[in-house]
């Protein structure tokens, strides 16, 4: 394998720059609750201008502070189709005292840069603003129209950011077909059956949907001395236990059941995906290279709030919980139309958020072009596809007909260090992983 060495001053800079992100607290602490955007902003922002690119700075008027940047820079060929690279300048909140170093310090040691947004996803933000600068100081232009899009608000739900640009302009995507964003292009090394180590990059061409709920059950409030045979509270909780234990069927979308069988594959592997136990055995056998496959077989509902009742004595009137509902590629049908009798006759359904599963196709010269470009760095990786088990900003760019892969790419550290730590505690990403990263990504977007 060749190790991607930065040679240039520039290509060095993607450390620097993702240190300085890093510096800049951006936590995203839930609904209308951030800080440190504005800031990131304008670090980006005086970056590019420096280099003579002219960026557009948008957000809303109830929130000025959350800020977003978008730059088009036109292609060689501007006929063809063109592309969006959108990462998020938000980060979700670390708690310093799990941390062994400040978690906005951007240490850099034994190898990592290690900070909160290392991996999530302040190391791709990084690489696009490198590429920039390069182009910017260099003159070099991507084949087509590219639109870099830093945004804000992905660690809570887009209204800020890119929900809100999709929504309010739309025009600033004209002519674009496809996007890559995060959650994608990361080479890790896996042992095949036989001993050989193979290196496997997932680029991600789908996610699982979202379809998080609001359950409410009511009944008779009373004197807890003087218990009833149902109340509110016993509903909800029968309710979230029929939820929590429920196996949903396996149901494998197109961009799974080849994220299978290319991993198994890669690794020599014998596997069947013809019924449900063949699948379920077949990510067993994949080992820690099945990813978030044993998630993404299937649906999930997930309790995660409760909240009844104020004292002891006092039988609550109501009770509610909220819930992370999941579903994979071409099951959301299904999954709404299954879900209120695993639920129950007690408990009514609210959903609080609904965003459509991601998929993209894999036979697309997209797809071929990343993997080509992971291969520029590292001839013998293998490129599967991926489905991611949560959600990015690519579910509100696929509301305008993008098609939406995860593609932030990181090469694979010479010395087997990981990225690791993404919403935990010391998280960290290679520096050699975010060069060689940074390399692929600028060879993509200058040939695709």
């Amino acid at each position: 394998m060749r190790t991607a060495k930065a040679s240039t001053a520039v290509e060095q800079d993607v450390v620097t720059i993702l240190r300085d992100l890093i510096r800049i607290d951006t936590t995203n602490r839930g609904p209308g609750d951030a800080v440190g955007e504005a800031e990131a902003v304008a670090y980006v922002r005086a970056a590019l201008e420096s280099v003579g690119f002219s960026p557009v700075v948008l957000a809303r008027e109830d929130a000025p502070h959350r800020q977003n940047l978008v730059l088009r820079v036109p292609g060689r060929e501007p006929d063809l189709p063109g592309l969006l690279v959108h990462g998020h300048l938000d980060v979700v909140p670390a708690e310093p005292e799990d941390w062994s170093v400040d978690p906005f310090a951007a240490v850099e040691r034994d190898g990592y840069v290690v900070g909160r947004g290392a991996t999530d996803m302040k190391d791709m933000c990084a690489s696009m603003l490198s590429v920039l600068m390069e182009w910017g100081t260099s003159g070099t232009r991507p084949r087509r129209d590219v639109v870099m899009a830093f945004v804000a608000d992905e660690e809570t739900d887009g209204a800020y950011g890119a929900e809100w640009l999709v929504d309010e302009h739309p025009e600033l995507f004209a002519g674009l077909e496809a996007a890559i964003g995060e959650s994608g292009g990361v080479v890790e090394a896996h042992t095949a059956r036989d001993g050989r180590t193979v290196r496997l990059a997932r680029v991600s061409a789908g996610e699982r949907g979202t379809m998080h709920a609001r359950l409410m059950a009511r009944g008779p409030s009373g004197h807890g001395s003087r218990p009833t045979p149902r109340t509110a509270l016993g509903d909800l909780v029968d309710a979230l236990h029929r939820l929590e234990h429920h196996r949903w069927p396996v149901h494998l979308s197109t961009v799974v059941r080849q994220q299978i069988a290319g991993v198994a594959e890669a690794l020599d592997l014998d596997v069947s995906l013809e019924d449900e136990a063949g699948v379920e055995a077949a990510v067993d056998a994949l080992g820690a290279a099945a990813d978030v496959t044993p998630f993404t077989i299937r649906a999930s509902t997930t309790p995660t709030v409760v909240r009844a009742g104020t004292k002891v004595n006092v039988i609550p009137g109501v009770a509610v919980a909220e819930v992370d509902v999941r579903c994979p590629p071409g099951y959301q049908g299904e999954l709404a139309r299954l879900l209120p009798a695993v639920v129950g006759p007690h408990v009514t359904i609210e959903h609080l958020t609904t965003a459509p599963p991601v998929e993209a196709p894999i036979d697309s010269p997209w797809f071929t072009a990343m993997g080509d470009a992971l291969r520029s760095i590292d001839p013998e990786v293998v490129v599967v596809p991926g489905c991611l088990g949560g959600g990015t900003d690519a579910k509100a760019f696929s509301r305008i007909g993008l098609l939406c892969y995860g593609f932030a790419p990181l090469t694979l550290d010479p010395g087997g260090r990981l990225a690791r730590g993404i919403h935990g505690v010391d998280e960290r990403v290679p520096v050699e992983s975010l060069r060689g990263g940074r390399l692929v990504l600028g060879r993509f977007l200058e040939h695709v």
